[in-house]
């Protein structure tokens, strides 16, 4: 099956009205007078290597998520978002308006904090590993007797380092109270797990479990917002809630297709990455349309 050819494919992308400030694995960002575009291109990445080919509608899905749910837990701690309707943007120029349609985020300027925290609810990848060897995650000690895809309750936090290049690494609480101090660091955290809940329980109405998600914070004079995406398809585990009791293998509503193809072929993870199938393409485009639309409608 191809994909769908009524979407445009978008994998970089070049202001000449703005300033270029950053390329992220998916992500390009710019400043626009004093605020930033956050642009969410169709790049996937999977195993750290970003691929050659996009996944139509992706950028759209995350941008319209983010917006949702930044408008929906904008009461628990304040956020980053300004708007997404580049139409209304008199400083955007019009050729440049269709590309970016859909797929950008306007926010407030805010300095990163350099930790992304983690908030787990059941027990699945790294942390169900992690539990495997030594019966706690990142950690933090869990009763014994759990399966994969058992609920942790209550969920917990298991921040980790924000790296440059390669993997992100787990760090223990007192760390991060030593990279940003303590305040923040128990801001941050109480917010990370109040923001969890919130989806969490926003989800489970829709028939979706969120297993584990992460977040990033920032400061803007002194304050702590929250930044970048919250609770999207490449930032977090959603599960079909029928499928989630323990020792169970829920299906994902993320990248899963893409790693599982990946993991059937001879290649050792490194770039170049190999390239993948119209198929795979297509299938990995549905599963970011239905976690849309199965939250927002």
């Amino acid at each position: 099956m191809p994909p769908d050819s009524t979407l445009t494919t978008v994998l970089s992308t070049d202001l000449p009205f703005a300033q270029r400030l950053g390329k992220g694995k998916v992500r390009d960002l710019y400043l626009l007078g004093d605020d930033l575009l956050l642009v969410a291109t169709d790049r996937i990445s999977a195993f750290d290597v970003v691929m050659t080919e996009g996944i139509p509608g992706k950028g759209q899905v995350l941008t319209e998520l983010s917006a949702f749910w930044f408008g929906q837990l904008a009461g628990i701690v304040p956020n980053h978002y300004l708007g997404h309707d580049v139409d209304a943007w008199d400083d955007v120029p019009a050729q440049f308006k269709s590309v970016l349609r859909g797929r950008t985020t306007r926010c407030r300027r805010c300095t990163p904090l350099p930790v992304e925290w983690v908030v787990r609810g059941y027990l699945t990848g790294s942390g169900w590993s992690d539990y495997q060897r030594s019966g706690s995650v990142s950690g933090v000690q869990l009763p014994a007797g759990l399966q994969h895809a058992s609920r942790i309750e209550p969920a917990i936090l298991t921040p980790s380092t924000k790296a440059e290049t390669g993997h992100d690494e787990p760090i223990p609480f007192e760390r991060t109270v030593e990279l940003v101090g303590r305040d923040v660091a128990e801001a941050a955290r109480d917010a990370a797990l109040a923001l969890y809940a919130a989806g969490r329980d926003y989800a489970a109405e829709r028939g979706i479990v969120i297993a584990d998600t992460k977040f990033e914070f920032g400061l803007a004079d002194g304050e702590l917002v929250l930044i970048d995406e919250c609770l999207t398809a490449d930032s977090s585990r959603f599960w079909p809630a029928s499928e989630v009791v323990p020792g169970g293998k829920p299906t994902s509503f993320d990248k899963q297709v893409l790693r599982d193809y990946l993991n059937g072929l001879d290649w050792n993870k490194q770039p170049p990455p190999p390239p993948l199938p119209d198929e795979i393409v297509a299938r990995t485009a549905a599963t970011y349309a239905d976690i849309r639309t199965r939250l927002l409608h």
